[in-house]
């Protein structure tokens, strides 16, 4: 079932994703060559728990972690972890879930440590382009394949493939509800948008071959031939006309300046 959302419910909403996009922002300040994921998530935590909110990931179907941190060939879902230390060169996604008067927030973001090989930067700046293109479509009247069809279609123009297996999703009273927002999809298919859905739209986008395969840990999925993956999500809500984008990216941008992808 798709719950739709009053406004007063919506800015509910923003206030969860407000948090998240801040705390998004607090890794950027910190995210550098030398420094953990375990301690990441720690900040992260401390700093959700500092406005109020409580981290919507924590204790998720079980995930133990605050937030999903995935470097370089890892899609989504990587646990953080004091052994994991960022290096020269990498890229991490950061997705993080803030929980108040109950309703989620959920955002990501793929940063650069240090200096990123400019055709890894390349996919990071294309992914985060083409989930502004699937928000573009993400008004009422369209459909959900309109959302897939743009990422799909911008993504692949450019050489690269867009993962399958993991898609976005409804969100709010709870972290994933109904609809299933896929990366890829056909012009004119899928659930009709209406004012009031919430949905977070994620692209992951691999520069090499689509095909995942899950870590050990049942949780982390990478790519498997090894070549990197990005990954870039905003929690919106589809009303007559534009998209209102939830979370922001604009935090972050303010600490990175024109480190920004």
């Amino acid at each position: 079932m798709i719950f739709l959302k009053s406004d007063e419910e919506i800015e509910l909403l923003r206030i969860s994703n407000q948090i998240v996009a801040k705390t998004l922002a607090e890794m950027a300040k910190l995210i550098e060559p030398g420094i953990s994921t375990g301690q990441l998530d720690k900040v992260a935590e401390e700093f959700i728990r500092d406005h109020g909110a409580v981290p919507g990931f924590l204790g998720y179907g079980g995930f133990p972690k605050s937030i999903c941190t995935s470097v370089n060939e890892q899609v989504v879902h990587g646990i953080p972890s004091e052994k994991v230390i960022l290096e020269d060169g990498d890229i991490i996604s950061v997705d993080c879930g803030a929980f108040i008067n109950g309703f989620h927030g959920d955002s990501a973001y793929t940063f650069c440590v240090g200096n990123v090989k400019q055709e890894t930067r390349d996919l990071l700046r294309a992914t985060k382009e083409s989930l502004y293109k699937g928000i573009e479509q993400a008004e009422e009247g369209r459909r959900l394949g309109d959302i897939g069809f743009a990422i799909q279609h911008y993504c692949e123009e450019r050489k690269y493939s867009v993962v399958r297996e993991m898609i976005g999703h409804g969100v709010g009273r709870n972290l994933h509800e109904a609809p299933e927002v896929p990366n890829y999809g056909r012009k004119g298919n899928g659930v009709m948008l209406k004012s009031g859905m919430t949905i977070a739209i994620e692209p992951m986008i691999n520069l090499g071959s689509r095909n995942l395969v899950f870590e050990k840990d049942g949780w982390t999925t990478r790519t498997l031939d090894r070549k990197p993956s990005a990954h870039f999500e905003h929690s919106i809500a589809i009303r007559r006309g534009k998209a209102d984008i939830l979370s922001s990216f604009e935090y972050i941008e303010q600490i990175l300046g024109n480190k920004a992808i």
